[in-house]
């Protein structure tokens, strides 16, 4: 019974070939054919296991770089380009409001200098309705122009500035001062860093912040000034024709 369950002795690549009926050439053939075989085996095993420490070593240089709590890069992305859309959007819209406060003020005025200022010498009444409309018409028009007005604030920026994360080099009023190779090396330096990436896209979109802050405040402060010279001057105008009704004023001929 022990020996049934003897396990068999492993024979080497010239036994298990002798044991072949095969000629004596044939089995050296083999026999080089079968070693050739198991070295190429040999030399993938060791690759294989090459391959497995790069990696296993690339794991473990990944899980020692520090964790952004920032979330994930699609979702950064997502955040940064619509907010982006947005500030420009509303950029476009403030230009757009800008340019109908000044068409609309200056035909006012235009019609006010071409029409009715050759008539005060006559009718002295029209003198302080149209002198109300008219400064109205012109502080509307000047914060209208304030506004649209482009505002671009140039800083001189140096390579050593970038690197310290102290200057946004996403504006072209930062970078336009700086050197073509100074540029394309704080770029490059920038890409490579994610988080540094981030503050300044998150300097620009702050930058951008401003500015429209600043638009939109004039803009608010022109279109108040309009509202109140446009009825102040409305108002005026439909009092001095009551009195010309009632026969306070005389007309002029």
């Amino acid at each position: 019974m022990a020996d049934e369950h003897k396990q068999p002795a492993h024979k080497s690549v010239e036994q298990i070939v002798a044991d072949e009926d095969l000629s004596l050439d044939e089995q050296r053939a083999l026999v080089v054919r079968l070693q050739e075989e198991r070295l190429r085996l040999i030399e993938d095993q060791n690759a294989l296991k090459k391959q497995r420490k790069k990696l296993e070593a690339a794991r473990a240089k990944k899980d020692k770089e520090p964790k952004s709590s920032l979330g994930t890069s699609r979702g950064i992305e997502t955040m940064f380009r619509t907010s982006y859309r947005q500030h420009v959007d509303l950029s476009g819209l403030a230009d757009n409001k800008a340019n109908i406060m000044i068409s609309i003020n200056g035909i006012i005025i235009s019609i006010i200098i071409a029409s009715i200022s050759p008539k005060i010498d006559t009718n002295p009444w029209l003198l302080i309705p149209t002198t109300a409309l008219l400064l109205g018409c012109v502080i509307s028009l000047v914060f209208a122009i304030l506004s649209a007005r482009p505002r671009v604030s140039s800083e001189h920026v140096t390579l050593e500035d970038v690197r310290n994360d102290r200057k946004n080099i996403l504006f072209f009023g930062n970078f336009v001062n700086m050197k073509l190779d100074e540029y394309i090396q704080g770029m490059i330096e920038l890409l490579e860093n994610t988080n540094r990436l981030y503050h300044n896209m998150m300097r620009d979109i702050f930058g951008l912040g401003n500015v429209l802050q600043r638009k939109f405040y004039l803009l608010r402060i022109s279109y108040n000034v309009f509202m109140v010279g446009l009825v102040l001057g409305v108002l005026l105008f439909i009092g001095v024709y009551v009195m010309i009704a009632v026969g306070y004023i005389e007309v002029g001929v």
